[in-house]
């Protein structure tokens, strides 16, 4: 049955995908964000017939809340999934009040508007594990943050004062936390993709701390599959890890996509200090979501990589064309 969602940060990478997602499911979506939609092939609900309805509307949440309130009062969504959020990770050392405005200041006061209607059914809110900091072994989900980052403690600040909101107005908040999301359509600046294109066009990237960190890389298409999930069966109040049980150093992985591009280590790849405040481990149990809500993911590692490869491959004019690294938007 066609459920009516908004998505908030629609032309990120997640937010893209989700509707993609919930269009072909046949869903109404109504997206938002700050900026016009990129270049088509960073936006993957555009690659597919819709059997849903899409409408976008650029909103800035920091500037024109009031805007964002009227659209929401007009066509009353069930579903509220919001991605928008500053959300790079080394970059907030350098501004941190930007990451605290948009993460914290900014939705504290869409929260404040939003837990007083009554015809939303779920909030989901993705938030990310940097909240816990480094993990030791595989951890379940709770509240217990220890951020290491501007980024990961404006995170937690929001989770933190969604709950509130949950145990004193009972707004129905629910809260996902994935591994690391890749996939076709993804910015240029993430790992997968840039060592793909660096690949294809004989340049080099460098690789922070030599690349010893350990995470898990899950399809943004198992992650939709989740969210969806969440929204319309998650228990308000709970939180819920979206992840694979396997796990790989990031030299691991671009050695992966070496194997893939027939690319030595040494040509791709250089190693450089180690990014302040960067965890070591997130790993997360995803068994809950696979219990509750009949969850599981469909894609390989192995898959998901020559898949996104096929996408580089296919649209490699456009790309090597796109700025490729992280444009800060205050």
């Amino acid at each position: 049955m066609s459920k009516r969602f908004l998505v908030i940060g629609s032309n990120s990478f997640s937010g893209a995908y989700f509707i993609k997602y919930l269009l072909a499911a046949g869903h109404q979506v109504l997206g938002v964000s700050r900026s016009q939609p990129p270049h088509d092939v960073l936006l993957p609900y555009t690659w597919q017939p819709s059997a849903g309805s899409f409408a976008f509307h650029q909103i800035d949440l920091n500037h024109q809340l009031d805007e964002l309130m009227g659209l929401i009062k007009e066509q009353q969504p069930e579903y509220i999934v919001n991605f928008a959020a500053q959300g790079m990770v080394a970059q907030s050392w350098l501004t941190p009040e930007h990451w605290y405005q948009t993460n914290v200041v900014g939705q504290v006061k869409l929260h404040d508007q939003l837990r007083k209607l009554s015809f939303i059914k779920k909030y989901v809110h993705v938030t990310t594990p940097e909240a816990y900091g480094s993990t030791d072994g595989w951890i379940k989900e709770s509240f217990h943050f220890a951020p290491s980052t501007p980024y990961a403690v404006s995170r937690a600040a929001c989770d933190l004062h969604l709950m509130s909101f949950f145990k004193a107005y009972q707004f129905p908040v629910c809260f996902t936390r994935a591994a690391n999301v890749y996939g076709p359509g993804q910015q240029l600046y993430r790992i997968i993709p840039r060592a793909m294109l660096y690949a294809r066009l004989g340049k080099k990237m460098q690789l922070h701390g030599g690349g010893h960190s350990v995470r898990s890389f899950i399809h943004m298409n198992d992650v939709a599959d989740a969210t969806c999930r969440i929204a319309v069966d998650g228990v308000a109040g709970d939180s819920y890890h979206i992840s694979t049980p396997h796990t790989v150093t990031i030299r691991a992985l671009v050695e992966m996509v070496c194997d893939l591009t027939g690319t030595a280590f040494a040509d791709l790849a250089e190693v450089s200090d180690e990014r302040l405040g960067k965890d070591q481990a997130y790993l997360l149990d995803s068994e809950k979501i696979r219990t509750e809500l009949g969850w599981s993911h469909q894609t390989s590692l192995q898959d998901g990589l020559k898949e996104t490869l096929a996408w580089v491959d296919a649209n490699l004019d456009i790309l090597k064309s796109l700025p490729a690294d992280y444009i800060h938007k205050p």
